[in-house]
């Protein structure tokens, strides 16, 4: 692993929904799907490549967080995997 991994991973963590409605409200958190590594995203991300993250985008794969979505989340006290990249909030749900 490399040390930009390794520090994205360690700056990875569990958090509840609730704590991030804020960084929701100013239109900062990304949803990223199941079937992406949280921390292969978030280093693409910090690494800026524009291609990868327009390729995931397309495919529906990082998305910005619905109000339905939000709310479902809020609903449910969810916790999910979250990491920041500036000036996002890359978030995962948590799976069982």
């Amino acid at each position: 692993m490399d040390i930009e991994k390794a520090k994205i991973n360690l700056e990875t963590s569990k958090i509840p929904w609730l704590e991030l409605q804020r960084f929701f409200a100013a239109g900062k958190v990304l949803h990223v799907s199941e079937g992406l590594d949280l921390t292969e995203v978030a280093l693409t991300m910090s690494r800026d490549d524009v291609s990868e993250i327009k390729k995931q985008i397309d495919n529906g794969e990082i998305s910005v967080i619905s109000d339905n979505k939000a709310q479902e989340l809020f609903d449910a006290q969810a916790n999910v995997w979250c990491v920041v990249v500036k000036p996002y909030v890359l978030i995962q749900e948590v799976s069982e």
